[in-house]
C-alpha cells in the first residue's frame, strides 16, 4: 500500500515504457536491498533518492525492476509498477523515459517495494526483496541503485490471507507507524537507514535472476467512482458525496457503521481510502464479486435483500491524522465494497473513496453491431470479462487464481488479435509457456506459476495457440523457435498411445472441462476428466492429439519440415481411424466417450468434427443431434468454444447465433462479466467464458485468415437470424470492415472493405466471389 495526500492530486495514467531496453548483458548495476536478515520474508520497504539537475532533460531512460513488486514515483508522481511477472530465468525489467517529470534543481526517485513472503501469489515468483535502477547512458547513471540511496522498512503493515490463498496477501495498516509523505521530494529521508548494496551472499542470490526487457507495456490506470451506496447501517442520512468526490462523510464517536457499495460492473482497481480523524478507529474493507445468501449462492447479482458479503479484506487502523490516503499496494476485483467502520475516540471524516482502473492497455479497435441489441450487451460484457483477465499476463480469473492457464490463455489470445489487434501479450504468453516446458517434454498447465501443475491437453493446446498466431500474423521467425518444442510434446504423447491406437492413461491431470458429471473432488486427476482418462481409451483425449497432430502437421510443412508433416498426419488418420472403429455407435449415430460405448458427451462430437474424424456426410447430423439431446454430457462455457467451431466447420454456423442462450442467461442474473461455469459458480469472471468476442467477428461476421500471416482472407458470415450486422476488426495491414443489410425484397446488400494488398474470398449460401484490397460490394 502507497499511502500519501499527494496521489489524491496525482495523474492516474503511468507513464507508458518504450518496451524496447539494454540487453541483459549491458546491465552491470546492483540490485539493492533493505538491512534485514530474512530477505523472503514478508516485508514493506521504501526506497529513495535526491539528486540535483542543472536543466530539465530532454529525455532521461532507466531501466526499472524490483523483487517481488515495486511502484516507483518521480517526484511525487507514479511512473511505473512492475515487474512484469516471469520467471527467475527471464526477470523482467522496464525502460522508463521519466523526463517529464524531473525539473531543474532538486529531484527524487522513491519506490515501494514489497514481498508477500510466504503468503505470494502463486504466480509471483522471487528470489529476494531488492530494487533496481540503472540509467540507460552515463549521464543518467547518476540515479544508478547504489550506496547513496536510503531504505525504511514500513512497519505499518502486517499480511491479511486472501480467502484462497493464492493471490498474495492483503494488508492490515496502522496509520501511526506511517512515514507520510514518504514518496515527495520535500521528505526528511534523513534517519532512513542506507541501502545495501548486492555483494557477498546477497549477490550470489541475485544472480539468479537474468535481467531481460519486458515486452509489454506498463499497465494502463485510470482513475474510478464507484456508483452507488446499496446500504447503510449504523449512521442515519448518508449520502453519496463522498464516493462522488463531492463532499465528505462524517462518523461519530463510538459508531459502529457499515456501508456497502456498488460498482455496477465488476472491476479491477488499487483502492484509495481518504479519512481524516478518527484516532483509534478501525475500517475494514471486503471485497466481493457478489453477495451471498444464507445457502452460500450468489443468484442475482443485482439483488441485496437477505444477502451479506464475504470475501478478501483490508484493514486500516487510524491515527487522527488529517487528510490520510490509503492506497492499496496491488489490485481488487469487486464489484461490491463493504466499509465496517469501528469508531471511538474522536469524529471521523470519511473524505474521499474510489478505485484507479488498472489492466493490461488493451484498446478496442473491433466493433460489432447489429439488429439484435441482446448482441452488443454480450460484446460488452465478453470484452469486459477479458479486459479484467488481462494485467502482466492472461489470467484465468481476477479475483482468485490469476494464473496463465493456456487452456483459457488460447482463448484469450484469439479474444485479443480480433478485438484490439495487439498481439505483444499473446507473444509474451507463448513464450512464458516455453519456459514451464519440464525435462519430459511438456509445459506445465499455468505459469508463471511457483506452484508445480501439469495437464497434458493443455500441452497440445499450447501447439493450437502457437497455430493460431502463425495464421494471424506474420512473423515466421517467432513461430519457428517453438517448432522443437512442438515436437517434444508430440513424443511424449506418443509414448502412450496404445495397442488400440488409442491413448491410454496418461500421467499427471488430465483436465478437460467442468461438466456435472465430472466435478471437484479435491483431487486434482479425478477432477473434470472424462471416462476412460484413468483407465485409458478415451475418446476425447485421443482426439485432443488428433488436434494437435493436424495442427503441428500444418506447422511443419509452412515451415519445410516436410517429413515430419507427414509422419503427424499419417499419425493423426491412424488415432482418428481407431477412435471411430471403437467408439463410435451406429445405434446412437454418435461418438461414445469410450470403446464401452456407455458414456456419451457433448465433448466427443465436437473434436470428433473438429478432427474429420467422422465422415463428412454425418458432421450435420450429429452435431443437430448433439446440440438437442440433453442427455449427453454437456460442454460448460470453456469447451462450448470448441463444440461451436464445430457447428461452423460442419456448415451449421447459422445455428451459432440460437447457443448463446447460457450467456444472455448470465446477463439476466445481473453477471457484469461471464463466469468460469453454470450456477452456482465459484468465479464471475472467467476468461474462457469471453469467447464470443471472437466468434461474432469470426464466425458471426465471418472474418478469418485464409493462408498464414493473415495475408489472404476468407469471409463467410453465419448471420441466423439477423436482418442487419456491421464489423470492422484489425488486421496487420489495416482494418478489415464487413456489412451485411437485407432489404425489404429480401436481398443482402453487401459491402467488404480490405486493407490494400490483401485479397480474398468472400462465401455467401454456396457462392464464392472473389475480394480485392479496398472496397468490394455485392447485391445477393
Amino acid at each position: 500500500m502507497f499511502l500519501s495526500v499527494c496521489l489524491l492530486y496525482c495523474k492516474t495514467t503511468i507513464a507508458q515504457d518504450s518496451i524496447m531496453g539494454a540487453s541483459a548483458n549491458e546491465l552491470n548495476n546492483y540490485w539493492i536491498t533493505p538491512p534485514v536478515k530474512n530477505l523472503q520474508q514478508y516485508g514493506v520497504y521504501h526506497f529513495r533518492k535526491t539528486f540535483l539537475l542543472k536543466d530539465k532533460p530532454s529525455s532521461f531512460n532507466i531501466h526499472v525492476s524490483g523483487d517481488q513488486r515495486y511502484r516507483l514515483f518521480v517526484n511525487g508522481e507514479p511512473v511505473a509498477t512492475g515487474p512484469s511477472r516471469s520467471d527467475e530465468a527471464h526477470w523482467r525489467y522496464h525502460t522508463i523515459d521519466i523526463a517529464n517529470y524531473l525539473q531543474p534543481g532538486k529531484n527524487s526517485l522513491a519506490a515501494v517495494v514489497w514481498n508477500d513472503g510466504e503468503q505470494s501469489a502463486w504466480s509471483q515468483f522471487s528470489v529476494q526483496s531488492g530494487f533496481f535502477i540503472q540509467g540507460a547512458s552515463a549521464n543518467e547513471a547518476l540515479v544508478n541503485t547504489n550506496a547513496s540511496w536510503k531504505v525504511l522498512e514500513n512497519m505499518a503493515y502486517n499480511p491479511v490471507a486472501s480467502i484462497a490463498h493464492i493471490t498474495g496477501a492483503f494488508e492490515q495498516v496502522f496509520a501511526q507507524r506511517y512515514p507520510w509523505g514518504w514518496q515527495q521530494k520535500e521528505y526528511d529521508d534523513n534517519t532512513w537507514q542506507q541501502a545495501v548494496l548486492s555483494n557477498g551472499s546477497n549477490i550470489a542470490a541475485d544472480k539468479r535472476r537474468i535481467m531481460m526487457p519486458a515486452i509489454i507495456p506498463q499497465p494502463e490506470e485510470k482513475r474510478q467512482r464507484l456508483n452507488a451506496i446499496s446500504r447503510s447501517n449504523g449512521l442515519e442520512n448518508v449520502t453519496d458525496d463522498f464516493i462522488k468526490g463531492t463532499g465528505s462523510l462524517k462518523i461519530y464517536p463510538w459508531a459502529d457503521v457499515t456501508i456497502l457499495l456498488d460498482q455496477r460492473e465488476l472491476t479491477n482497481a488499487y483502492v484509495s481510502l481518504l479519512t481524516s480523524g478518527g484516532k483509534g478507529a478501525k475500517i475494514t474493507v471486503t471485497y466481493s464479486e457478489g453477495l451471498y445468501d444464507s445457502s452460500g449462492n450468489k443468484g442475482n447479482r443485482n439483488e441485496i435483500t437477505n444477502k451479506t458479503i464475504k470475501g478478501n479484506e483490508d484493514i486500516f487502523l487510524l491515527d487522527g491524522g488529517d487528510k490520510r490516503l490509503f492506497t492499496t499496494l496491488f489490485y481488487r476485483t469487486y464489484r461490491y465494497v463493504e466499509l465496517h467502520i469501528e469508531n471511538h475516540q474522536q469524529d471521523l471524516v470519511l473524505e474521499d473513496f474510489y478505485g484507479t482502473f488498472t489492466g493490461y492497455p488493451f484498446e478496442e479497435n473491433a466493433s460489432f453491431k447489429s439488429n439484435d441489441g441482446s448482441l452488443q450487451k454480450i460484446w460488452e460484457t465478453g470484452w469486459r470479462t477479458a479486459r479484467l483477465c488481462a494485467f502482466e499476463t492472461y489470467m484465468d480469473c481476477p479475483y482468485y487464481e490469476q494464473l496463465q492457464y493456456v487452456g483459457d490463455t488460447r482463448i484469450q489470445a484469439l479474444i485479443s488479435l480480433y478485438v484490439s489487434g495487439d498481439d505483444r501479450l499473446m507473444r509474451n504468453a507463448i513464450q512464458q509457456l516455453q519456459h514451464s516446458i519440464l525435462p519430459e517434454g511438456l509445459t506445465q498447465s499455468r505459469y508463471p506459476s511457483n506452484k508445480l501443475q501439469v495437464i497434458p491437453p493443455f500441452s497440445l493446446f499450447w501447439i493450437a495457440m502457437i497455430h493460431d498466431y502463425w495464421m494471424h500474423k506474420k512473423d515466421d521467425a517467432f513461430v519457428q523457435q517453438f517448432l522443437p518444442d512442438i515436437k517434444k510434446i508430440i513424443e511424449w504423447h506418443k509414448a502412450y498411445i496404445n495397442e488400440k491406437n488409442m491413448l491410454n492413461k496418461t500421467p499427471h491431470w488430465n483436465f478437460v472441462d467442468w461438466p456435472k458429471e465430472w466435478p471437484w473432488t479435491g483431487i486434482e486427476n479425478e477432477s473434470g476428466v472424462p471416462a476412460g482418462t484413468i483407465s485409458g481409451n478415451s475418446s476425447i483425449l485421443t482426439l485432443q492429439l488428433v488436434m494437435a497432430l493436424q495442427k503441428g502437421a500444418e506447422l511443419m510443412v509452412g515451415f519445410k519440415e516436410v517429413a515430419t508433416a507427414n509422419n503427424y498426419k499419417s499419425l493423426a488418420d491412424t488415432l482418428k481411424n481407431a477412435v471411430y472403429k471403437n467408439c463410435w455407435s451406429s445405434r446412437k449415430g454418435l461418438l461414445a466417450d469410450t470403446p464401452d460405448k456407455t458414456i456419451f458427451s457433448q465433448h466427443a462430437q465436437a473434436l470428433a468434427v473438429l478432427t474429420s474424424t467422422l465422415p463428412a456426410a454425418d458432421e450435420k447430423a450429429v452435431l443437430e443431434n448433439t446440440i438437442s439431446n440433453s442427455s449427453l454430457i454437456q460442454c460448460t462455457y470453456y469447451y462450448r468454444f470448441y463444440l461451436l467451431q464445430a457447428l461452423k466447420k460442419a456448415g451449421l454456423g447459422n445455428l451459432y447465433l440460437s447457443q448463446l442462450t447460457p450467456w444472455k442467461n448470465m446477463l439476466d442474473i445481473g453477471l457484469t462479466t461471464f463466469a468460469e461455469s453454470p450456477e452456482p459458480t465459484r468465479s464471475d469472471c472467467h476468461a474462457w467464458s469471453a469467447s464470443p468476442c471472437y466468434d461474432l467477428l469470426a464466425t458471426v461476421a465471418g472474418i478469418m485468415p485464409a493462408s498464414p500471416g493473415f495475408s489472404t482472407v476468407v469471409i463467410k458470415p453465419h448471420l441466423g437470424t439477423l436482418t442487419y450486422s456491421e464489423s470492422s476488426m484489425p488486421h496487420p495491414n489495416g482494418m478489415i470492415q464487413v456489412s451485411y443489410k437485407k432489404n425489404e425484397t429480401g436481398e443482402w446488400r453487401t459491402a467488404i472493405e480490405l486493407p490494400q494488398g490483401i485479397t480474398g474470398k468472400f462465401i455467401w449460401q454456396g457462392k464464392t466471389l472473389l475480394l480485392k484490397g479496398g472496397e468490394n460490394k455485392f447485391v445477393l
